[in-house]
């Protein structure tokens, strides 16, 4: 016989005892490994959570001027876009930034607060049109993402 058909055929009770315990050993050790992963994967969970919570609590106190501040004093005209001081059918920038939450409320049909009519919607507008770089942007980009 050859020698690994000497080993194939082996009846030798230490050879297959130590076998079995390393199969055994080799078991439990991925047993373990995998329940640890489990632990592992919870505590994600757990620590993920909270932190959407304060990212959704955070987006909605966000703050979007209207206009931003290198344009304060301009008007926004219905359309929404800014413009000089005193344009006819025009309304002033607000006095105070508007915060997400105001503004979510606003996008589904609520007024921003202390406008009018016309006003709340030239302001709507203005900030529809708002673009990467502008002072509110990316709290209006937030508000958009789905949750």
């Amino acid at each position: 016989m050859t020698e690994k058909n000497d080993r194939a055929g082996s009846e030798n009770p230490d050879e297959t005892a130590a076998g079995a315990a390393e199969t055994a050993e080799s078991g439990l050790a991925r047993r373990r490994l995998l329940l640890g992963g489990v632990a592992v994967g919870a505590s994600a969970v757990v620590s993920i959570r909270p932190a959407l919570a304060r990212t959704a609590v955070s987006v909605l106190n966000c703050q979007i001027p209207v206009p931003d501040a290198s344009r304060a004093g301009q008007y926004i005209s219905s359309d929404g876009k800014v413009v000089a001081a005193g344009t006819k059918g025009a309304y002033p920038g607000s006095l105070r930034p508007y915060s997400g939450q105001e503004v979510k409320a606003a996008l589904s049909g609520r007024p921003l607060p202390g406008t009018s009519y016309d006003q709340n919607r030239a302001y709507l507008n203005y900030i529809r049109r708002l673009q990467s770089g502008t002072s509110g942007f990316t709290c209006y980009a937030s508000l958009q993402m789905p949750r």
